[in-house]
């Protein structure tokens, strides 16, 4: 039986907290509420299975860029780990594990997606509707539903026009077969340097058009010894050591990133050494080298992506795309391509990813119309001003491009455990974050920003908004977001 026929959800559930997604975000906080004794809560997940996007990204290729050992809970350590670099099937398999230990499928709604989500002063409480009709009213709302959920697929002039098959990287077509087809990569992000090498492997012609160039650094990526897996689950204090190096160093990035440009030159001349030796084009390895500033895009990972482009089936285009027609794809160089396939490696909507909530919050206000407003705020990216008992994790400016996100979940369901119970003990209904606090928490956000890489580096990208502020990622050190949630400040909400 599969976890959507093992709990089918009824017309209408009140629970004290809803809990949406059940990716990292949402299994962490889960675990979180029943860690701390509160059993009253409901997970709704959109799709038939636990794992976000480690379920939802299944392309050929598709891995972590962050060492296996950092990226998964502290406390649910993951000893039989096969790779240095885990690929997808063995993360999606280590999320469903964490869900069946906590029994979280028993407590999740599949096959139900939020469509809206109203606060109802009267009752104090949130009213959601899902897609399919039922409906919920709880306390609490938590939304975890991450920032890479919703696929971008740019409307470029034509799209509608071609006869081929075309899908998105997140979406990937297991059933069209690549072999012998011409092929068209739009997009060069951290996915497609993943699936590029491994379609070139398979089709008769491949196309990449790129915008702009990426930063890809090599994976450090090893098997990992037989005896090295015994040892951690022997000795599991030995695989904290050997987990908290890999933070620490990890770490270290945060400084070049954050004001001190200078540190990354070293990785700059070593990618660009290393794209000069390896590409025999000179052409295509002038187009390769990007013309902005390591990490102003967040830094990508392959040892197979420069590579490929020396295959004599694999062509770059730089300059983007026109346009595509019934048959092909038009260049920046103003070429048609003839292509049987289109596949957009595009990446996802993330810092106007909440403007796809239909969220109203207090006094009728709506989240999307605030956002797009006041831009794309938060209190430690969690909070959001006039709208009560609603809890984001992985808000605004709460990524990384240094470390493991999986730690600042972890730090932001902890968080708000503590904000429930001093709630409790205030008898307190509501908690919302005050408007000075949030203010003054974003002032001193961009106040980093604007020096660190992203800003500074010659390049606009996901990372910042129409506005070129950067809403996406945490400024500095990981352990400082930790010390800043590690206690609630009551003077930075109201309590009603």
């Amino acid at each position: 039986m599969t976890p959507a026929a093992r709990s089918a959800a009824p017309a209408h559930t009140t629970a004290d907290v809803v809990v949406v997604g059940t990716g990292f975000s949402g299994l962490g906080m889960a675990i979180a509420l029943q860690r701390a004794g509160r059993d009253d809560f409901v997970i709704v997940e959109k799709a038939d299975d636990v794992g976000g996007t480690w379920r939802d990204n299944t392309y050929p290729g598709c891995a972590c860029d962050i060492p296996a050992h950092l990226y998964s809970f502290s406390y649910e350590q993951n000893p039989t780990w096969t790779r240095s670099y885990s690929a997808q099937p063995e993360i999606w398999d280590y999320l469903r594990r964490v869900a069946a230990k906590y029994d979280l499928v028993r407590r999740t709604q599949f096959g139900v997606e939020l469509a809206s989500a109203r606060w109802d002063e009267d009752e104090q409480r949130w009213q959601a509707r899902a897609t399919n009709g039922n409906t919920y009213t709880s306390r609490v709302l938590i939304a975890g539903i991450g920032a890479l959920h919703i696929p971008n697929i740019p409307a470029l002039p034509g799209r509608e026009e071609f006869k081929g098959v075309a899908f998105h990287s997140a979406q990937w077509r297991h059933d069209v077969d690549l072999a012998g087809k011409r092929v068209a990569v739009v997009g060069t992000g951290a996915s497609a340097v993943q699936f590029v090498p491994r379609v070139a492997e398979q089709a008769a012609e491949l196309t990449v058009f790129q915008r702009s160039a990426p930063w890809v650094m090599a994976r450090p990526d090893h098997p990992l010894p037989e005896r090295l897996r015994s040892a951690f689950a022997k000795a599991p204090p030995l695989q904290r050591i050997y987990r908290d190096a890999i933070y620490w160093l990890l770490e270290l990035r945060a400084i070049g990133f954050n004001g001190h440009p200078g540190l990354l030159r070293p990785a700059e001349r070593m990618v660009t050494n290393y794209i000069t030796k390896t590409v025999d084009d000179p052409a295509v390895r002038a187009g390769l080298i990007p013309d902005y500033r390591l990490g102003c895009k967040r830094v990508l990972m392959s040892n197979d992506y420069y590579g490929t482009f020396n295959r004599d089936n694999v062509q770059l285009v730089t300059g983007g795309v026109r346009r595509l027609t019934a048959t092909g794809v038009v260049g920046g160089d103003g070429a048609e391509r003839t292509v049987d396939v289109v596949i957009y490696g595009t990446g996802f909507h993330v810092t106007d990813s909440f403007q796809y909530l239909d969220i109203t919050g207090r006094d009728g206000v709506s989240l999307a119309e605030q956002f797009d407003r006041d831009g794309v705020e938060s209190y430690l990216g969690i909070n959001v001003v006039n709208f009560p008992n609603l809890f984001f994790l992985l808000g605004p400016n709460t990524g990384l491009g240094h470390n493991s996100v999986v730690f600042m979940i972890e730090q932001q369901a902890a968080y708000v455990v503590r904000l429930l119970e001093q709630m409790g003990r205030r008898g307190a209904s509501t908690v919302e974050v005050a408007a000075p606090a949030q203010e003054a928490f974003n002032r001193r956000v961009q106040d980093k920003l604007r020096n660190g890489i992203w800003s500074t580096g010659g390049c606009t990208s996901w990372y910042l908004d129409s506005r070129g502020a950067n809403r996406s990622l945490w400024p500095g050190f990981t352990f400082r977001y930790w010390w800043e949630t590690l206690r609630v400040k009551p003077a930075a909400y109201l309590w009603g």
